[in-house]
């Protein structure tokens, strides 16, 4: 059994090198960053308020969010409806820091992580048992502070930006980065304010993957964890 946690900046590769990684060790995959989008999206459905701190951490609280844990598919489900697409526009994403911010909200998602986290360490879990990739803000220092494995996945401003804008625009070129800024930068600058994920703390291993591509990034995290482990990709 072995929990490995990923924290970094919007647009480090987070979400895509961890549920890589997942695959390649049979483990369990939590995107913890989908679930403050999917209570965006709860909370904006149900007209509540974003600026009211107390009303949205009280939406949250009865939120009917299950997540699905197979990093070949991995899902996100609202009152049984499949909201893997939803949570994903640029709607949600220009929102989600206000909801993101909400500490009452952390608190709440945070205790649903260490839920979900330590049911993968047993036999009940998605992975009976071999353990899970959990990424997002704070994984590797308050909701995953004894995992086995914990990574700050980091890179340049220009990499995180041309990446972001492959991935939301299809393109890169100047137009393209420039309307994905205000989701990177001004995200990373509101989370910053509750979150620390830029600097690594006591025990977390630096991956700088400005240099590197898809394939190396998630070849380093394995080399990593197999240095950590011994556990080796199949």
């Amino acid at each position: 059994m072995v929990v490995i946690a990923v924290d970094g900046p919007s647009g480090s590769g987070k979400s895509s090198v961890s549920k890589a990684v997942a695959r390649r060790l049979g483990l369990a995959f939590l995107d913890t960053g989908a679930m403050y989008r999917a209570a965006t999206l709860w909370c904006t459905r149900r007209g509540v308020d974003l600026a009211d701190t107390t009303a949205v951490a009280r939406a949250v609280r009865v939120m009917p969010l299950v997540m699905g844990l197979d990093p070949q598919g991995p899902t996100v489900h609202l009152d049984g409806q499949d909201v893997g697409a939803d949570i994903r526009t640029t709607e949600v994403s220009t929102e989600v820091s206000k909801v993101a911010t909400n500490l009452d909200v952390r608190a709440e998602l945070r205790r649903l992580q260490r839920e979900i986290i330590e049911l993968e360490t047993t036999d009940a879990g998605w992975a009976g048992g071999a353990g899970v990739v959990a990424e997002g803000r704070d994984i590797t220092t308050v909701v995953a502070p004894d995992a086995d494995v914990r990574v700050l996945l980091t890179a340049s401003e220009e990499a995180r930006l041309r990446r972001r804008s492959l991935e939301v625009h299809g393109a890169a070129d100047a137009a393209a980065v420039a309307a994905t800024r205000d989701q990177v930068v001004r995200r990373d600058r509101d989370d910053s304010t509750v979150s620390q994920f830029s600097v690594a703390a006591d025990g977390v291993v630096t991956v700088d993957s400005s240099d590197l591509d898809f394939d190396q990034t998630v070849d380093a995290l394995l080399d990593v964890v197999a240095q950590v482990t011994g556990t080796r990709a199949r």
